[in-house]
């Protein structure tokens, strides 16, 4: 079958360019289908919801505004990239930099470069993830005590730089790995 146009060259020329944007755009689209599905498994409701997810979100009282702040602040930084020592959003952030980071410009307090070194700072400790609020700090260790921190936000979810080759992103405080190392959370703000 032979298809024939009536109009000028310029006309059949900006249909075959349309086309073709269309066919690309289709192609494109279905590529991307098929390379995220394939990358990773559809998550079942058990594994993409956090039990405490159901809890109503809290701030410290007298700090909502700086807490609200706080949590912004950090959820606005997901995707940043890991960087060992780093501390700014151009250069990257390992995890007690981007907690210092936040913190600073959120709140106006300055922390030590250290997960350690912030989880002796004075504020109250919080043992339970049920007690949390946003803007609270948290910590996960093991024998060797503590190694992590990050920022709790909310409904279960916190915000950190985990490890060298990943960006900062938001989990769930009580999934499989983070539950086991939790070791208690900080309330600066208050």
């Amino acid at each position: 079958m032979r298809l024939t146009f009536a109009g000028s060259a310029n006309h059949r020329l900006a249909y075959w360019r349309a086309a073709r944007l269309v066919c690309l755009a289709s192609a494109a689209l279905l590529l991307a289908a098929c390379a995220s599905n394939s990358r990773r498994p559809q998550p079942t409701f058990k594994d993409s919801h956090s039990s405490l997810a159901d809890l109503p979100a809290r701030a410290p009282s007298g700090a909502t505004g700086t807490a609200n702040d706080v949590l912004f602040r950090a959820i606005a930084l997901v995707g940043t990239p890991y960087r060992w020592g780093g501390n700014t959003p151009d250069g990257g952030f390992d995890c007690s930099g981007l907690v210092d980071y936040i913190y600073r410009n959120a709140a106006g307090l300055a922390l030590p470069h250290s997960s350690r070194e912030m989880s002796q700072m004075s504020g109250e400790r919080v043992r339970q993830m049920a007690e949390l609020m946003s803007g609270d700090l948290v910590f996960f260790g093991g024998n060797d005590g503590i190694s992590h921190v990050g920022v709790y936000v909310g409904k279960g979810r916190f915000v950190h730089a985990p490890n060298s080759g990943g960006t900062v992103r938001l989990d769930d405080i009580d999934g499989p790995y983070w539950r086991d190392h939790f070791a208690f959370g900080k309330r600066l703000l208050d």
